[in-house]
């Protein structure tokens, strides 16, 4: 076990974790020349064309020193805020972590708060200062950065090239010199903690654990703590580039198993592997459970697919574990699933898996957050909602908190006009600035998470030219101003329409959304009445004229009472009409009004 170091690579988004990922991997011959890709450890196609990191992955490597053969295990994880989850349960799998800092754009959000849930888990932190081969590499002044922030000494900070392989000799050196072995008894019971897992096809689900004490051996009786379900080991084994099947695997190795489980909810990522015969006294304290920050309605576009679409999503829980979901049903798009992200991208990346790995088209609601609230019979309890059609009745609600966050923005000084006024428009509050450097400047912000759902990030990063990093955290739930808008066609609300908005906001967005439907809905025989109501008053209205027919065509010459018995006689067609008639909100409408 003293030959073990148990590692991952942690960075702000771009800093180039799967490029110096790639250059140990071909360092220690894990990967042959002729197999050998850029971002080799990212095995979906999505990864690949966005150039992000969207799954964690772990890999074990072998580095011979002084004559000693030393087993590295790498978790190479996201950068992006939205797969922070993937971050903090790999560092509950290691003993330490590579911070790497781009020498071009020096320290950003991400990095201060990967830096402190590696800190919280009591990691060795090797600074990494990597792209020293630009020509706009800041070597002096990034380092000064560094050293303020981990309080390190300078000859500690290694200097890398992921492009070039420079500094991954001296990086090896400082894994296996600085990062400590794993703690832990090779005959205590077994804990293994789940740390991840995938669903194969063939095999069933897959588990990937890390062992902190015992020893797990090939066909045992393994239970799992938390469900209490009973399994044989069917086949355990190391992870390299594919999978290596073993006897036995011992405390400090990280590894996978497959017991043959078929269904999706007998595995919990976070859980205990112990065994039958001698079980532990208690679980491992994994991870929190995810608290999702962004909800939104995904159905199936044909009705039929609803099973197909519950299969798809547990399987795609089983691989992305900060996904939550639960049935629910809407009048105008029938049964469909309520489900939890962690952010925008987060969203955009599970419906682009649901269409390529399970061929599953669907319809996404507007995206939303959730509210708290309280009722004028008893105001202490609160009702949480998740959908504008569960807000309770103006009559007998006495208030509604919605949820804050804290904000950390990190940006060049000649911005920081342009993002304050930016964040006073979402009704947020500036809570401190500070510089960092006389070139970069740290502003913390309260915002109300429903205001940076949308478009903040997008707003953010033009505004800044790119040069601004976002980083959040929730903070607690406030009271608000909010009202529920109604879309009504023809006097009929719309349910998959309606929204949460602030007060000052509802007449802007009720004008926006009536005249984009104008554009899009068909012309109808009759009449058609667009409106926006925040309860029973009207706050937006538009009008689609019918088509018609020119009857009083046949009339020529003649009494003028001829043409208007004709004109009532149409009227009353119209009339009657409208009242029987029924408005259908084409799909591509509502995706257009979704987007707004």
């Amino acid at each position: 076990m003293k030959n073990i170091r148990n590692f991952c690579v942690i960075a702000h988004i771009d800093h180039g974790k799967s490029t110096l990922s790639d250059r140990l991997l071909e360092y220690t011959k894990t990967i042959s020349e002729r197999n050998m890709q850029d971002q080799a450890l990212d095995d979906m196609d999505l990864e690949r064309e966005r150039g992000i990191t969207i799954k964690s992955h772990a890999i074990q490597m072998y580095y011979h020193r002084n004559g000693e053969r030393y087993t590295l295990n790498m978790i190479d994880t996201p950068g992006h805020v939205d797969f922070s989850y993937e971050v903090s349960r790999s560092i509950a799998a290691c003993e330490g972590a590579l911070l790497l800092v781009d020498a071009t754009q020096g320290i950003q959000a991400q990095t201060i708060s990967n830096l402190y849930l590696a800190i919280e888990h009591n990691l060795e932190i090797i600074p990494v200062l990597n792209k020293i081969d630009m020509d706009n590499a800041m070597i002096e002044e990034v380092s000064d950065q560094i050293i303020d922030l981990i309080g390190c000494k300078k000859e500690e900070i290694l200097h890398a090239s992921g492009k070039t392989g420079a500094g991954v000799n001296e990086l090896l050196e400082a894994i296996v010199e600085r990062i400590p072995s794993p703690k832990g008894e090779e005959e205590a019971p077994l804990q293994a903690l789940i740390f991840d897992s995938v669903f194969n096809p063939f095999r069933g689900v897959i588990a990937y654990f890390r062992i902190i004490n015992g020893t797990l051996r090939k066909n045992q009786k393994v239970r799992f703590f938390y469900t209490g379900k009973e399994y044989n080991a069917d086949e355990i084994g190391i992870l390299q580039l594919n999978q290596v099947p073993k006897d036995e695997l011992k405390a400090g190795d990280v590894g996978y198993i497959i017991t043959g489980i078929k269904v999706s909810k007998e595995i919990k990522v976070g859980d205990t592997i112990t065994s039958v015969d001698n079980p532990c006294a208690e679980g491992i304290q994994g991870f929190e459970d995810v608290k999702p920050m962004v909800f939104a309605g995904i159905y199936p576009i044909d009705n039929d697919d609803f099973e197909d679409l519950r299969d798809s999503l547990e399987k795609l829980q089983l691989n992305d574990a900060s996904l939550v979901f639960e049935p629910e049903s809407s009048v105008a798009l029938g049964f469909g699933f309520r489900c939890g992200f962690l952010g925008m991208l987060h969203l955009e990346i599970i419906q682009e898996r649901l269409s390529r790995e399970f061929d599953q088209e669907v319809i996404t609601t507007v995206p939303n957050v959730s509210y708290h609230a309280y009722l004028t019979k008893d105001p202490t309890t609160k009702v949480v909602i998740h959908t504008p059609n569960d807000l309770p009745e103006p009559t007998v609600l006495d208030r509604v908190e919605e949820p804050y966050i804290i904000a950390q923005i990190i940006t060049a000084p000649e911005y920081i006009g342009s993002i304050i006024t930016l964040c006073l428009e979402k009704r947020g509050h500036i809570k401190k600035q500070s510089y960092l450097t006389p070139e970069r400047v740290e502003m913390v912000f309260e915002l109300p998470l429903a205001e940076i759902v949308f478009d903040f990030y997008d707003r953010l990063k033009s505004i800044s030219r790119g040069y601004a990093s976002f980083d959040y955290s929730p903070l607690d739930y406030r009271e608000s101003d909010l009202v529920k808008m109604d879309i009504r066609l023809n006097s009929e609300p719309v349910d998959a329409l309606s929204a949460l908005v602030h007060k000052d906001k509802a007449q802007a967005l009720g004008r926006q959304i009536c005249s984009k439907l104008k554009e899009l809905l068909p012309r109808q025989q009759f009449m058609i009445a667009i409106q926006a109501s925040v309860g029973a008053k009207i706050i937006a209205r538009e009008t689609i004229s019918a088509m018609r027919k020119d009857v009083t065509a046949k009339c020529y010459g003649g009494d003028i009472s001829r043409k208007r018995k004709l004109l009532e006689k149409q009227k009353k067609g119209k009339k009657k009409m409208r009242q029987i008639g029924s408005v259908e909100v084409p799909q591509k409408a509502f995706l257009d009004v979704l987007k707004l």
